[in-house]
């Protein structure tokens, strides 16, 4: 019989994978601004809101803030990397540079955040207050960029159309909330499973709206191409 720390482990690698996934679904968005050496109309907004998001999961996954949560601070750390890369490129390729003001500014005030943020950790929580101080800052960050792709959704009942709504984003918020959901649930972890629970859910009104409305959706239109300034195009590793 599996162990319940096995499974745990088997799960929190699937949702690695997961999460890598949605960490590399703007490459193409990127890919674009590399081959036409502009970033048109583009914003780092979500880029710089992922970095913050997982600044704070990997400070949570800390040993001394969180035990046993390796598999938390590996794939944040890796989508840090990568959402760094995704920022270098953006502020190369911006040509008006008003962009690299943006990047400049978010940045630093996310360091500042973070250290803040680690100070107070540090010196006025011990043992489980420390998770818990930092628990609950992840999921203000967590449940925020789970639940943004969901202000598409007035435009999607207004519209009778999901052409907003790209349905493989959808699918993986649902698939990446789900998974994360129970690797909380079989070693109780109340903050993963609180902005991970939102999420599936999340998803899952998403995936229900884009049922409903894609018959209405006038067949012209180009289902699940978004602009970028319409939709969250950045695969926050939501964990």
């Amino acid at each position: 019989m599996v162990s319940a720390s096995t499974a745990r482990n088997i799960v929190g690698i699937i949702g690695n994978v997961i999460s890598f996934g949605l960490f590399l679904s703007p490459v193409p968005t990127f890919y674009n601004i590399f081959k036409n050496k502009n970033v048109e109309e583009f914003q780092p907004y979500p880029y710089i809101a992922t970095v913050m998001n997982c600044l704070s999961w990997v400070f949570y996954g800390m040993p001394f803030v969180t035990p046993d949560s390796v598999l938390v601070v590996t794939i944040n750390g890796i989508g840090l990397v990568i959402e760094l890369i995704y920022l270098s490129i953006f502020v190369i390729y911006d040509k008006e540079n008003k962009g690299r003001k943006k990047v400049g500014l978010g940045l630093l005030l996310e360091v500042i955040f973070l250290v803040i943020m680690v100070v107070i950790t540090m010196v006025a929580f011990h043992g489980h207050g420390r998770n818990i101080f930092v628990g609950v800052i992840c999921d203000v960050f967590n449940i925020m960029m789970y639940t943004s792709p969901l202000l598409i959704a007035i435009k999607v009942v207004k519209t009778k159309s999901v052409k907003y709504m790209p349905f493989y984003l959808s699918l993986a918020n649902f698939a990446n909330g789900s998974i994360w959901t129970a690797y909380a649930l079989i070693k109780l972890d109340p903050f993963l499973l609180t902005s991970n629970g939102v999420g599936s859910i999340s998803g899952l009104l998403q995936l229900i709206l884009y049922a409903c409305y894609y018959r209405s959706t006038p067949k012209d239109e180009e289902v699940d191409v978004v602009k970028p300034s319409q939709v969250q195009l950045s695969g926050a590793a939501r964990v």
